[in-house]
């Protein structure tokens, strides 16, 4: 039985706008992503680097996302220790405790946080850290990335330097003071 003409020119015309639409989504598709792979206890781009408090290592980078994640690993971070309370202007940063346990001051909350367990520290909200008995492990997170990456660079080159104000605040980030969590 033959296609009643019309039926004919309506399946027609809506197929062939469908295959431009995927010719053209197949033409502007941005290339596939390199893959990255990063194995244990290394560094996204070579050994591990350190604060002096901590190891850290690049497990997806800046360049990965177009700026907008950057993670790290955060091994040994020793208790009595972590940054100066601060906070960042344009992005969050996201704890993910792996090994021990964490104190965390976010805003006025104080919590404390063993291996499975996260919390997410909003911008603009003052926050630090530090483990508690034992060396901790963490994953964390910043999105957008802004200028971590390159904090984390330059303060690995001289760690004496990454507790202070005046090198803090050169991140987009504010110094707000001395960490009550660290020991005396």
């Amino acid at each position: 039985m033959p296609i009643p003409r019309r039926s004919f020119l309506k399946t027609a015309a809506s197929a062939v706008p469908a295959a431009a639409l995927h010719n053209l989504l197949a033409q502007s598709a941005p290339p596939a992503p390199a893959l990255h792979p990063v194995a244990a206890g290394l560094d996204r781009f070579g050994p591990p680097r350190t604060l002096g408090i901590s190891s850290l290592t690049f497990k997806v980078a800046t360049s990965d996302t177009a700026g907008n994640l950057f993670v790290i690993e955060h091994r040994d971070l020793q208790p009595g220790t972590g940054p100066a309370l601060h906070l960042h202007y344009s992005q969050e940063e996201w704890f993910y405790v792996m090994e021990g346990e964490v104190v965390f001051v976010v805003g006025d909350q104080r919590l404390s946080l063993r291996a499975g367990e996260s919390v997410l520290a909003p911008r603009r909200v003052p926050h630090t850290f530090s483990a508690v008995g034992s060396p901790a492990h963490m994953l964390i997170a910043f999105t957008p990335a802004c200028k971590m990456e390159q904090y984390f660079i330059d303060g690995a080159a001289n760690p004496s330097l990454a507790p202070t104000e005046d090198f803090t605040n050169r991140y987009d980030m504010k110094w707000i003071g001395p960490s009550p969590l660290w020991k005396s």
